[in-house]
């Protein structure tokens, strides 16, 4: 466990663990910085702070395709990586200042599910 209860993106993390107890990896990530604010995880093979720095340049890479193809316009709501056995999801909030980045089980988590239970959660970490 590498977050404070008192905090916005700790109070989100652990209201992600509630929400989907089944999780493999859950941080709340800074996008400038790559730093995880908030983290958890329940596989010893995934290191959540490391997985946020890395993820943070797929994100800013996906920003820089979206200005070079100048869709304007439109944000990121979510990106979806798909595993053989594992479903990563990174949702960021409104303000594209932040996101969820979530590891689960494909076999064991509804994909909508964990979808909705990002978007409830990605608002409260502006």
């Amino acid at each position: 466990m590498a977050y404070s209860k008192n905090t916005p993106a700790g109070q989100a993390v652990e209201g992600i663990i509630t929400d989907l107890p089944g999780l493999m990896a859950v941080a709340v990530v800074d996008v400038s910085s790559g730093m995880a604010l908030a983290s958890h995880s329940n596989s010893p093979s995934i290191n959540p702070e490391t997985a946020a720095a890395y993820n943070t340049e797929v994100v800013k890479q996906k920003q820089k395709a979206m200005q070079a193809l100048k869709l304007q316009g439109e944000t990121i709501e979510d990106i979806l990586i798909t595993l053989t056995n594992q479903l990563h999801l990174i949702k960021l909030n409104p303000a594209g200042s932040k996101f969820i980045y979530l590891v689960v089980n494909s076999r064991d988590t509804n994909l909508a599910i964990a979808r909705e239970v990002l978007r409830g959660h990605a608002t409260s970490i502006n």
